[in-house]
């Protein structure tokens, strides 16, 4: 007997549509348990970074269906220009993918395309996987499924985007962008990040403008400050990216050790 099928939406892109401010955080120690505590924290993403960390094994796949089961949006950030990845994470269940170091239009488009099936794109088919419930979910209603709930956002973190900034962000299949402070702020010279400078700040209420006008979020990592979280949500930002697992861990513990060696003096 063949059982109901469903297709489920994605609660991050319902949230998009509401206009309401997002949660969410990053994971590095890949590690379950992190998902868990996402979940009971109430946080609505979390983006599991496979750029800066080499997690080409079977975590992926745990911490991915982890954050389903619990009813976190897991959002990979890939490497740039490794096109067989964006597949295997959408099969593995991801709610979206980040392309990071997006330079020109044509960067973008060819990313995007990765993401969808043909004609959108040049993405393979099979159901055989986690995602399509190992074949329980095919054929046409699968395939429009995977081209418009897992979400397909870019970053923009280099000057050489200013002048095509507008084009890249319009590109069909664009949901919502990631600002990078830190390495936009590096491709300006300063040699080091310098997040509050002036043209690097510049850039980011160019980027905010031009996902507004063509219906785009904007999604930025910084502290868990509650003055950060006020300023930059009422600048636009409405993906609030509440700093990494290992570095909040670190910052409680750092506070605490102060403290203790306070009590010392």
């Amino acid at each position: 007997m063949d059982r109901p099928v469903t297709f489920q939406p994605n609660r991050i892109r319902e949230k998009m549509k509401s206009g309401k401010l997002i949660a969410g955080s990053v994971i590095s120690t890949m590690h379950p348990g992190m998902m868990h505590a996402a979940a009971f924290a109430g946080l609505d993403f979390i983006r599991i970074d496979a750029e800066h960390q080499w997690v080409r094994d079977e975590r992926m796949e745990f911490v991915i269906q982890t954050a389903v089961n619990h009813g976190v949006c897991p959002i990979v950030r890939v490497d740039r220009d490794d096109h067989y990845m964006p597949r295997k994470i959408l099969e593995l269940g991801a709610g979206g993918i980040i392309f990071p170091q997006m330079r020109t239009v044509e960067d973008v488009v060819r990313s995007v395309r990765t993401t969808k099936f043909p004609p959108r794109g040049i993405r393979g088919y099979s159901s055989i996987c986690w995602s399509g419930g190992w074949g329980a979910k095919s054929g046409a209603d699968w395939v429009k499924w995977c081209d418009t709930e897992p979400l397909v956002g870019i970053m923009i973190e280099s000057a050489e985007t200013e002048s095509c900034l507008e084009e890249m962000i319009a590109v069909d299949g664009v949901d919502f962008v990631l600002f990078g402070q830190a390495d936009y702020s590096m491709s300006l010279g300063f040699g080091r990040p310098n997040t509050n400078h002036p043209d690097v700040q510049g850039a980011l209420k160019k980027t905010i403008a031009a996902a507004r006008k063509h219906g785009r979020s904007v999604m930025m990592g910084f502290g868990t400050s509650n003055e950060d979280i006020l300023k930059y949500s009422e600048m636009g930002v409405t993906m609030l990216e509440l700093d990494h697992d290992i570095g909040i861990t670190r910052a409680v513990w750092s506070d605490r050790v102060d403290f203790i060696e306070s009590l010392q003096r």
